[in-house]
């Protein structure tokens, strides 16, 4: 189950998405998942919303982690977080690039007035600025004229100035359409994340498993693809394996388990879904990832 991610080995495909805030769900939050990370050696790619800083996330790792970033409207911010999580030993940038307007959110604003607890008591929400200055990575940056904090405008000419300023990897994350992954490798981008941020992003949009198959064929090897949104057995990782995937991460499994106990509850998420990779693989014939083949699915 061993694979090779921009030429870090790692145990297994397996790997740990970006959950902004992740303190809301245990006292330990990042450092929790990243502890977890480390006791089944995957991948962790980090959140600009992260609740704890990059430096202690990265230490509890034990090994150079990813770090996924929001460039927000203002490049001196993002250049800002990247120097930041460059020096702490991160392996790569991944730039969302599928958020840049608003989303529907009847839901939440349904449930909101049913919700009885005081988030002044953790969030000050007087102004934009001051609510990103209550995040780990926004502390002492300039948040004068901060007015988007996700996505904001994004051109690839942004992706030109990223690579001056950085010797990171880069990654674009939040690929749906082929076109725009052959366009990432032809300006050098490193690896893609086929992601629709895990549905929250559009609600009329494609599912990444249906997306990928054309975004493999299009790339054509010439760049890893990595793929999220809506995995949550390991039947469900092997059939992105076998599409042509390099690897898969996982969203909410581990934030469901970190809510429930901690990191040992991501611990056993995490060791769940090896299990059921490798029984898949065993059932499907495959002795190792690179054996992982088209044929093997089957469209339904």
């Amino acid at each position: 189950m061993s694979t090779d991610i921009l030429g870090v080995k790692y145990a297994s495909p397996i790997v740990l998405a970006p959950i902004g805030g992740q303190r809301s769900f245990h006292d330990e939050g990042e450092v929790a998942s990243a502890r977890a990370a480390k006791a089944g050696d995957h991948l962790q790619i980090l959140s600009t919303a992260t609740s704890l800083g990059v430096e202690d996330v990265a230490s509890a790792r034990g090994q150079p982690i990813w770090y996924q970033l929001y460039a927000t409207n203002k490049w001196e911010v993002a250049e800002a977080m990247v120097k930041r999580a460059e020096k702490a030993g991160c392996l790569a940038v991944a730039v969302t690039v599928d958020r840049s307007g608003g989303r529907n959110q009847e839901t939440l604003f349904r449930l909101r007035p049913t919700d009885t607890r005081d988030c002044n008591a953790c969030h000050d929400r007087s102004s934009l600025q001051a609510s990103m200055r209550t995040r780990a990575m926004y502390q002492g940056l300039d948040l004068s004229g901060l007015t988007n904090t996700q996505s904001s405008a994004m051109t690839w000419d942004f992706f030109k100035r990223l690579r001056d300023t950085t010797k990171m990897k880069i990654v674009i994350k939040g690929i749906l359409a082929w076109e725009d992954a052959v366009i990432a490798a032809d300006n050098g981008i490193d690896a893609i994340i086929v992601s629709n941020h895990g549905a929250r992003s559009e609600d009329s949009g494609r599912s990444t498993i249906d997306a990928l198959p054309e975004i493999v064929e299009a790339v054509h090897g010439r760049i890893p693809i990595i793929v999220d949104s809506g995995f949550r057995r390991g039947s469900d990782i092997v059939k992105a394996l076998c599409i042509g995937a390099n690897a898969v991460c996982i969203g909410r499994p581990c934030i469901w388990g970190l809510g429930a106990f901690g990191q040992s509850g991501v611990e056993r998420v995490l060791e769940l879904l090896r299990a059921e990779t490798y029984a898949m693989m065993q059932q499907v014939g495959a002795p190792s990832i690179k054996d992982l083949v088209p044929a093997m699915v089957r469209r339904a």
